[in-house]
């Protein structure tokens, strides 16, 4: 990925000048772009070679050359995606757009094919009923709601390619036909998917213990019903890095939580009143459905009974094992109201194409 700005030009430049920011960007590519960075078209080699043909002076315009018509993707779209569109079209160049169509990155296949991947198992927790989003969710189930106009658990599972991550479990109980229809084996993303199918209720920590074996790299457990930009390699690093020097077992994810007392909240001594805070805002740390775990915690949770991430972690500070959080900064959001799901749609918009 490239400063896709040293490659753009305005339609009324010269070809003559386009030239020159293609041979000095040393990237084989121009973007002709409008004043709000639109993407108006490209030019390459090829294009400046056929407008010569065709008896253009280079003292022209480039808009009088660029293809009009150029392959982009969007900035929603995972590595993956954009690897199949330029090896399908035999291209090495991709504009990235977001959803006005103003250019935000530059890809190169090369950039991509030179990404490293992140072999630690990551399991989405996808069986949940829903129940408190009805009726949205009497006949689709919760992470295929879209918001954004994209299913919530695929914009989760984009998250994590982004980062490299290619190896997922998905754990399914309600309308879980659905769900598997919809992501299938993986392929379409270029990853792996496999799926956790609970036969009866296991809780959020219940379903891990459904992996046919256990994983040999820190595995990271999510919420299927969390929109956020945490960013989950710094997460993993975070975790390994206090697994090597402290040997934590387990990171949880925490965010902050504020509310505000609606009253003025009195101290006092006996029956003498000492302090008034009018309506005073208490601060917590809460759970924000996110954790990595070292392999070994899978013996702590039982085979086919309900099991929860509190149960789990209760277990774990019995046996004091070392447990660590990640404090959240990043965008979250649990979408498990209506009027958070209406929230997170109407800024899903913003906080992901920009």
């Amino acid at each position: 990925m490239k400063d896709w700005k040293k490659t753009s030009v305005g339609p009324g430049t010269s070809i003559k000048e386009t030239i020159a920011v293609i041979d000095k960007s040393a990237l084989q590519i121009a973007l002709v772009v409008d004043p709000d960075d639109k993407l108006l078209g490209t030019v390459t080699d090829g294009d400046i070679r056929r407008g010569i043909l065709k008896g253009i002076s280079l003292d022209e315009p480039v808009e009088r050359i660029y293809y009009v018509s150029p392959l982009t993707a969007s900035v929603k779209d995972d590595p993956g995606t954009m690897h199949r569109i330029m090896k399908e079209q035999l291209i090495n160049q991709l504009p990235i757009v977001d959803h006005k169509g103003r250019v935000v990155e530059l890809m190169f296949l090369r950039d991509i094919l030179k990404e490293k991947k992140q072999k630690n198992p990551v399991v989405l927790m996808a069986g949940g009923l829903g129940t408190r989003l009805r009726p949205l969710t009497e006949s689709c189930p919760k992470p295929l709601l879209k918001i954004g106009g994209t299913p919530l658990l695929e914009t989760i599972l984009e998250g994590f390619i982004k980062k490299g991550f290619d190896t997922f479990y998905i754990s399914v109980n309600y309308k879980a036909d659905m769900i598997e229809d919809y992501f299938g084996d993986g392929s379409k993303w270029g990853v792996n998917i496999e799926y956790l199918r609970e036969t009866q209720r296991l809780g959020t920590a219940g379903s891990i213990k459904l992996l046919s074996e256990k994983p040999l790299l820190p595995f990271i457990v999510m919420n299927g019903d969390l929109l956020t930009k945490v960013d989950f390699k710094q997460l993993l690093e975070f975790h390994i890095n206090n697994n090597k020097l402290s040997n934590a077992m387990a990171t949880m994810c925490v965010r902050e939580y504020n509310m505000q007392v609606p009253y003025g909240v009195i101290k006092q001594e006996g029956n003498k009143l000492v302090q008034l805070d009018e309506k005073p805002v208490q601060r917590f740390f809460v759970n924000g459905g996110i954790y990595v775990f070292q392999p070994d915690m899978m013996d702590l949770i039982p085979d086919d009974q309900y099991f929860d991430m509190t149960h789990l972690f209760d277990k774990m500070m019995e046996k004091d094992y070392k447990t660590v959080v990640f404090q959240i900064r990043e965008y979250w959001m649990d979408i498990g109201h209506k009027r958070d799901f209406e929230t997170a749609d109407g800024e899903f918009g913003e906080i992901f194409w920009g």
